[in-house]
């Protein structure tokens, strides 16, 4: 969720816990255990983004070549530098990537990446709010893609009404946020910790085709709206997967080739859950791109999906 979304509040004291049904058995519906996989940025300076990612977020390098590099946590990708110089950035008002979100098990260890990014790359930072499910901090990386880095509050903390999360944008200090969390060793090194993609927030040209194809078609389920301006949606009663705004870019059409995101995967736990996604597609229309491992398709921007099993790794 962005720090620049409106503010929604409820009182907690009417809440009930209406959260989506899992899509556990639901054809329609992905399965609980979905979540979010490697993120893919095509870039014009590897060396420079991979600094910032390693030594700014504390991600690590997995593997790294004169065109790509891979970074990721205790040997799980969260991202893929694609080295293309040839590429331009789009222009704001373009479809695309808003944020990045990488989401941090321990308060402590999300404090040690937000001091590491202040001390190494103190100009990146955008802005820091509490979201009722979350705490998240907002940077941009050298090339301009929005990144999140944040921690959950226990699920049982979450407010759901008539099957809606309670989030909302509040102020949240940085400054006391790393006085009260920051260890001595966080301020030193960021440990190699189980951080990953938690989520990802994407630029649309409008909320009612984002939601008729992520929601209708891929089969998340709604967790939260803004109106016409952003969508958040999730699998198995997870705040949110996607989030989808136009804040920026109301009225985008397709993306040409530009700097900036590359692709977005999403993992499945079994090949079941992946052909019924498949069959799903085909069924309505939308063209897919499968060797056997991977499930590819364009969003109705171009924004491109990719699917892999949960376990497997890029490329297996």
């Amino acid at each position: 969720m962005s720090q620049n979304a409106q503010s929604r509040t409820r009182d907690a004291n009417n809440a009930t816990d209406d959260r989506p049904a899992s899509g556990a058995g639901t054809t329609d519906i992905l399965a609980a255990d979905t979540a979010m996989g490697a993120v893919t940025l095509a870039v014009g300076d590897l060396d420079r983004m991979i600094d910032y990612y390693h030594r700014g977020v504390g991600l690590q390098v997995l593997s790294h070549d004169a065109s790509r590099a891979t970074l990721g946590r205790r040997g799980v990708p969260a991202l893929t530098l694609n080295y293309t110089p040839s590429l331009k950035h789009a222009p704001a008002h373009a479809a695309g990537l808003y944020h990045t979100a990488f989401l941090f098990p321990e308060q402590s260890e999300l404090a040690s990446s937000v001091y590491s990014v202040a001390r190494n790359f103190g100009t990146s930072f955008t802005g820091s709010s509490d979201h009722l499910v979350s705490k998240a901090l907002y940077f941009d990386d050298p090339e301009g893609n929005g990144v999140e880095l944040y921690w959950d509050r226990p699920r049982d903390e979450w407010q759901w009404h008539n099957g809606t999360v309670a989030m909302a944008t509040e102020f949240l200090d940085p400054t006391a946020f790393l006085s009260e969390n920051l260890t001595a060793a966080g301020s030193e090194t960021v440990a190699d910790t189980a951080a990953g993609v938690g989520h990802v927030h994407l630029k649309v040209g409008d909320i009612p085709t984002a939601e008729a194809f992520y929601v209708n078609t891929v089969g998340f389920e709604v967790t939260t709206r803004y109106g016409s301006q952003a969508l958040f949606v999730a699998a198995g009663g997870y705040h949110h997967h996607l989030g989808m705004n136009t804040w920026q870019s109301r009225g985008a059409g397709d993306r040409t080739p530009a700097l900036g995101l590359g692709e977005v995967s999403v993992r499945l736990g079994s090949a079941d859950e992946v052909g019924a996604l498949r069959e799903r597609l085909t069924s309505r229309g939308v063209t897919t791109r499968d060797d056997g491992a991977e499930l590819l398709f364009n969003d109705p921007w171009q924004n491109t999906v990719r699917v892999r099993l949960s376990g497997s790794r890029p490329g297996e």
